[in-house]
C-alpha cells in the first residue's frame, strides 16, 4: 500500500487550477490554428486569429484566458493500492481555494438560491473512480457558465434512434448560436440513465481534441455530427463561417430498453483541461 499525503494532492490541485486558467492545452491550440487555416470566411478567419492571439498572450504573461475562470470539475482515478492520510475532497477543495487565491482567478461559485458567493470557488465538483495501481490521476476541467448554460439533456424515445440523437444535438447547437463562444467542443453522453449520460458528456470533453473514438459506430457518428454542426454557419464567436465546432466527442453506456438518454455538454473555444499523476 502506497501512502500519499493530502497536502501533496492540495499542492498539485492548486497548480492545476492556475495552469488550466492560463495555459491552453496543446491539442486545443493546434485545433484552433488548423481551423484558422481552413476557415473560408474572412471575418471568421480574423476572429480565430484574435482567439489565438488571446491564448498566446495569456500563456506568456500568466493571465487567465477568460474572465470566467469557471467552476472546478474534477475526475479522479484513485488507485486501490493508495492510502491517504485524510479526506480526498478536503484536499481537492483546499487546492482549489489556494489556486484561485494565488492565481488571482475570479471566484464564481455561489449558493444556488441565495446567490451568495462562497468566496473561494469551492466546493469543487468531484467524480471519483477506483482503478488498479498505486497512483492517483487528477483531471480538472474548469467550466465557465457561458457554454455550460447552453448544455441540454433529453430523454429520447428509443424509437427515435440515431436520427433522433442527431436531430437533438444539432438543434441544441443551433439554439445556442454564438452564446457559448464558438468554435466549441461538444461533449455528448448517450445511454446510461438521467445522471449517467450527463457525467459521460462532461467526461467526453476531456478527450484530446480530434482524437478518434475507439468505437467505429461512435466515431462515424462524431464525424457526421461535426459536419452537420459546421454546416450551420454559426462560425467563430457567432460571426459566421465554417468553424462552429472543433470536435464532437461521444461517450456511451448501456441503458434501459425503454429509454434513450442523451446529454450535450458544450465547451467554449477555451477548452480548459489539465491533468496530473501523483
Amino acid at each position: 500500500m502506497r501512502q500519499v499525503s493530502i497536502k501533496d494532492i492540495a499542492d498539485k490541485v492548486r497548480d492545476l487550477c492556475i495552469s488550466a486558467a492560463c495555459d491552453l492545452e496543446p491539442d486545443v491550440a493546434a485545433a484552433l490554428r488548423a481551423a484558422r487555416e481552413k476557415e473560408e470566411s474572412p471575418l471568421g478567419k480574423e476572429v480565430l486569429g484574435q482567439i489565438i492571439e488571446n491564448f498566446e498572450i495569456a500563456g506568456a504573461e500568466g493571465l487567465p484566458m477568460c474572465q470566467d475562470t469557471g467552476i472546478s470539475v474534477f475526475f479522479v482515478e484513485m488507485g486501490r493500492e493508495v492510502a491517504l492520510d485524510g479526506p480526498l475532497s478536503e484536499a481537492i477543495n483546499e487546492g482549489v481555494r489556494r489556486g484561485y487565491k494565488d492565481g488571482y482567478l475570479r471566484k464564481s461559485v455561489c449558493h444556488p438560491l441565495k446567490r451568495i458567493n462562497t468566496g473561494d470557488n469551492t466546493p469543487a465538483i468531484i467524480h471519483t473512480s477506483i482503478v488498479e495501481g498505486d497512483r492517483i490521476r487528477i483531471k480538472i476541467a474548469p467550466k465557465g457558465a457561458g457554454s455550460e448554460n447552453m448544455s441540454r439533456l433529453k430523454m429520447l424515445k428509443p424509437a427515435e434512434g440515431v436520427e433522433g440523437i442527431k436531430s437533438f444535438i444539432v438543434e441544441t447547437v443551433r439554439e445556442a448560436g454564438g452564446n457559448p463562444c464558438p468554435p466549441i467542443v461538444l461533449g455528448v453522453g448517450i445511454g446510461g440513465s438521467f445522471e449517467k449520460c450527463a457525467i459521460l458528456a462532461k467526461k467526453a470533453l476531456l478527450r484530446p481534441v480530434g482524437t478518434k473514438n475507439p468505437d467505429p459506430d461512435l466515431d462515424r457518428l462524431e464525424t457526421d455530427l461535426l459536419d452537420m454542426i459546421n454546416d450551420l454557419g454559426i462560425g467563430p464567436m457567432g460571426f459566421g463561417g465554417r468553424t462552429t465546432a472543433l470536435a464532437v466527442h461521444i461517450e456511451a453506456h448501456p441503458c434501459h430498453i425503454a429509454s434513450l438518454p442523451v446529454a450535450v455538454n458544450i465547451q467554449c473555444h477555451a477548452g480548459r483541461h489539465k491533468e496530473a499523476v501523483i
